[in-house]
């Protein structure tokens, strides 16, 4: 098979989250052909391919899962694309993969190569596959290098943004409608403090040259009981993204600090980013096999999970990040040779003694 025709078997497998069994399946199907037995190791709906041998360890990591289906219909290519649901997000990178798993150069060369495919990551972060999977097979941890093939536009993106959520609530008094200086209206007390929220501006924040932008959004609000009651509370979802560089004490500092004006702050969890790698001399060849533009993650990946188990990690993909989620979700067939070539230099380059 072509990459592109990988690709639109991928695409052509159902997998949204929390039903990837099949295409689980037909990729331990697919590579049992060139991998033996014991080298294909099923972790619930995630797969781990390959083997440590002794030679240095680099691992190929990618979700097989999607977001629910817009309507898309079969893979299609038109116009130098392939249009489909994960065509972007993130597919074009598993066909990546698939392909460097099957070359004999990667695994006759310098490295140990393990693929690691995993579900759940597009759901709650309680069922990202990746976690279990690390805890399981805990000899991944030493690994010296990963590659996450989420979409990067064939960028090579270092680090990645924290994130935490929280609920912000605006405590007032319930009362008739008709009379409603009887008591407080939630909604309108939080007025003043939403428009300061609108008006903010991201900050910069320079992190090993990169600038990553630190940001609060919200995301959701619930108030009211009825047409004709002055709403008595107002909660809102409060997303907070913040550079690698920030520890979870000083990102709490800031949640207070922004929310400050409410009455109530809750927060439910604080995620920390991605450090960047650097000084890895596997950064640095993957830098020289990619010449590709370095920018930083503005966003949360598993590059973040991967390094809290003592793995260094790097976002480089075909897809396109302004394709996730997209109901007419696309990816230019153009990138998928660049990415394969690239990795596959990075992959049989052997290391400097």
């Amino acid at each position: 098979m072509t990459l592109v025709d990988t690709l639109a078997w991928l695409v052509d497998i159902p997998s949204p989250t929390g039903h990837e069994g099949r295409l689980c399946d037909a990729l331990a199907g697919r590579l049992g052909s060139t991998y033996p037995r014991e080298q294909i190791r099923r972790i619930g709906k995630s797969l781990v391919v390959g083997a440590g041998t002794g030679r240095p360890l680099i691992l190929l990591v990618g979700h097989i899962d999607t977001v629910p289906s817009q309507g898309q219909g079969p893979a299609r290519v038109e116009g130098g694309r392939m249009s489909g649901l994960g065509t972007s997000d993130m597919k074009s990178g598993v066909a990546v993969m698939v392909h460097l798993l099957e070359e004999e150069a990667v695994r006759q060369g310098p490295f140990d190569v393990v693929g690691v495919f995993y579900d759940g990551e597009e759901g709650p972060d309680a069922g990202n596959g990746l976690e279990p999977v690390l805890q399981e097979m805990s000899w991944l941890s030493g690994a010296k290098f990963a590659v996450v093939l989420e979409p990067s536009d064939l960028e090579l993106q270092l680090g990645c943004q924290g994130t935490a959520n929280a609920t912000v609530r605006f405590e007032g008094k319930a009362a008739h409608s008709a009379r409603p200086w009887l008591g407080e209206n939630a909604i309108t007390k939080a007025g003043t403090w939403l428009a300061g929220l609108h008006e903010r501006q991201p900050e910069e924040h320079v992190v090993a040259g990169l600038s990553f932008y630190e940001v609060f959004s919200v995301t959701q609000a619930t108030a009211g009981i009825a047409r004709n009651v002055i709403p008595g509370s107002f909660d809102l979802h409060l997303n907070y993204r913040f550079p690698p560089d920030i520890t979870p004490e000083v990102a709490q500092e800031r949640l207070s600090e922004v929310a400050g004006p409410a009455d109530v702050m809750e927060i439910h969890e604080i995620v920390l980013g991605a450090p960047i790698p650097e000084g890895n001399p596997h950064l640095d060849r993957l830098m020289r096999a990619t010449d590709a533009l370095i920018t930083p993650k503005q966003a949360w990946t598993d590059v973040a999970r991967l390094s809290r188990y003592g793995i260094p990690a790097v976002n480089y993909g075909p897809g396109e990040v302004a394709q996730c989620h997209q109901a007419t979700e696309s990816v230019p067939i153009a990138n998928l040779d660049p990415a394969y070539e690239a990795l596959l230099g990075f992959l049989t380059e052997a290391p400097a003694a």
